[in-house]
């Protein structure tokens, strides 16, 4: 592990950058970033700008007032600073980047703002943002991710996506993509907006609908609390629920190693491969609402969600050279399958609901790394309902086939789970992005739902990629790893990308999908990055150099 590594787990007590308030199904998540709480030497956040750090933060208290905070119904994202709401990414941080740096930034703040929307969709937490003042760039995207926008009407405060102009560089967490498909701004008035460094305040920010509503200085604050009150009203959150603490993670980190109770990483740097094993729960759980909420944040579905989330961006941020992760699982698929009708019979329950919700995005991550993943399939395996989205996640799964061993042979199973409780960003469970939603297919799979299938039943389903026996396994498995890990990155990121998500197309694909490949390319060119690019002089009174060819 690097000595210099990033660590995503922090607390309210160790807070720079964000001030939380709580008071009754309101939440107020004001910004108040410490200009010299960076995450790296080399830059200050003045005017509310953040690097990776603040935006950890942010994560963790959206987490903290989904579990801990249950009467919350409505966050309102403001400022603490008088006439700055947020500037936006630090332009200087951005400058002294790596571009890998850069990329796994715009990737963890595109997820925390899709974050906001998902809970807004699944779990009736809202969000509200109050704009009092300046919001420009990643500033105004966060406000984009917010259910409504109120902007003071002050004739000094406005909206703006200054990238283009100021920057060389396009907005990287999805102002492009929200501003049409989203704010549905109409396009022309989008190009004008998105190519104007001042931006747009007011009335014509209304009017253009780049947000919902405007208010005077003297009327802001009640306005903002009128709105929050009224989104609160449309959500089921409970007002009397007893929250869950999110103690701190169980966690060992080696020179090659990443340990927590149900989630292990053993990294091989010399063949650049990382194997992470998904431990099963074992043991007697709860499987009511009371057992539920008397284990708290010890919940094995809660900690599972938490342990793979630290173990993905850990790796995806600390171990750059790391290409491909091979997964597998370990324990009795029985009690994953016991774990899911729990989740499936309380699934309406708030708490469940938060961590179902946990897992949708952690499962997420996984598919939004840019990382090739292999699913190994052994004796001891536990590729069952929940677990099997792990594999059904991969780029593809290797299954061992033992004929002469019934008993040993492993098995995989399909559930309920696998259709439909953990959607991906296209909207389509896993089996569906399989198989194309293609009904035949489907109704093959879901037939055996619910049955051990050994790798040639789970071969002729199309559930694996391949089902070599015994005599085949380690030389298959050996090969297709080694060359994988000798191919380009650089062209398996992009494949990866495409052939993962061929379903249809969103917001959330377009942002990474389309939005993500441009902003990575742009941030290479000499424009942006050259000695006289835009964010290498921005801030020193030089005036960026372009080379002007179009192609």
């Amino acid at each position: 592990m690097s000595t210099d590594r990033v660590d995503y787990q922090t607390q309210p007590s160790q807070y720079k950058h964000w001030k939380l308030k709580f008071e009754g199904p309101v939440a107020t998540l004001a910004a108040d970033f410490d200009e010299n709480g960076g995450l790296r030497p080399g830059y200050k956040l003045k005017l509310n700008s953040y690097d990776l750090g603040v935006d950890i933060e942010l994560n963790d208290a959206i987490n903290r007032i989904r579990f801990e905070h249950p009467e919350v119904r409505t966050v309102v994202v403001t400022s603490a600073r008088d006439k700055v709401f947020c500037s936006g990414a630090n332009i200087f941080m951005l400058g002294v980047s790596s571009h890998a740096w850069k990329v796994n930034f715009c990737k963890f703040t595109n997820e925390t703002r899709n974050g906001l929307e998902d809970s807004s969709q699944h779990s009736g937490l809202k969000f509200l943002a109050a704009v009092n003042g300046a919001c420009a760039g990643g500033g105004y995207e966060l406000a984009l991710a917010c259910d409504e926008i109120v902007l003071v009407d002050d004739r000094s405060s406005a909206v703006s996506l200054p990238e283009v102009p100021l920057l060389g560089v396009l907005p990287g967490t999805g102002g492009l993509t929200r501003v049409t498909d989203k704010r549905k701004v109409r396009h022309d008035l989008a190009d004008i907006f998105c190519t104007t460094n001042e931006g747009v305040r007011g009335q014509k920010a209304k009017d253009w609908r780049l947000v919902d509503d405007i208010a005077k200085p003297a009327v802001f604050a009640a306005k903002v609390q009128e709105r929050a009150l009224e989104l609160a009203k449309a959500s089921d959150r409970p007002a009397n629920g007893k929250g869950v603490a999110l103690t701190p993670l169980q966690r060992t980190i080696e020179a090659n190693a990443l340990r927590y109770p149900f989630v292990t990483v053993e990294i091989d740097r010399a063949k650049r491969t990382a194997v992470f094993t998904v431990k099963a729960p074992s043991g007697a759980q709860p499987n009511d609402i009371a057992g539920i909420e008397a284990a708290g944040s010890n919940w094995y579905p809660l900690q599972l969600a938490r342990q793979l989330e630290d173990a993905i961006l850990e790796m995806r941020t600390n171990e750059l050279d790391t290409g491909l992760w091979l997964i597998k699982t370990e324990g009795d698929a029985q009690a994953v399958l016991a774990m899911d009708t729990t989740l499936a019979a309380h699934k309406n329950h708030w708490l469940v609901r938060e961590t179902l919700g946990y897992l949708r995005r952690t499962f997420s991550r996984l598919d939004l790394s840019s990382r090739s993943l292999y699913a190994l399939i052994e004796p001891g395996s536990c590729f069952a309902g929940s677990f099997l989205e792990l594999a059904l996640a991969c780029d593809r799964s290797y299954m061992l086939m033992l004929p002469n061993d019934e008993a040993k042979t492993p098995k995989i199973a399909v559930g309920d789970t696998n259709f439909g409780f953990y959607p991906m960003v296209t909207g389509q469970s896993r089996l569906q992005r399989r198989f194309y939603d293609e009904a035949p297919a489907l109704d093959a799979v879901r037939a055996q739902a619910g049955k051990s299938l050994d790798a040639d039943a789970a071969f002729k389903l199309g559930l694996v990629t391949s089902n070599p026996d015994d005599i085949d396994w380690a030389d298959e498995t050996r090969i297709a790893i080694e060359e994988r890990v000798a191919m380009s990155p650089d062209a398996l990121t992009g494949m990866e990308a495409n052939l993962r998500f061929n379903g249809p197309e969103n917001m959330f694909t377009r942002v990474f999908g389309r939005l993500t490949a441009w902003q990575n390319w742009i941030f290479q060119r000499p424009n942006a990055v050259g000695d006289k690019g835009a964010l290498k002089v921005y801030g020193k009174g030089d005036k960026a150099a372009f080379d002007w060819n179009r192609v």
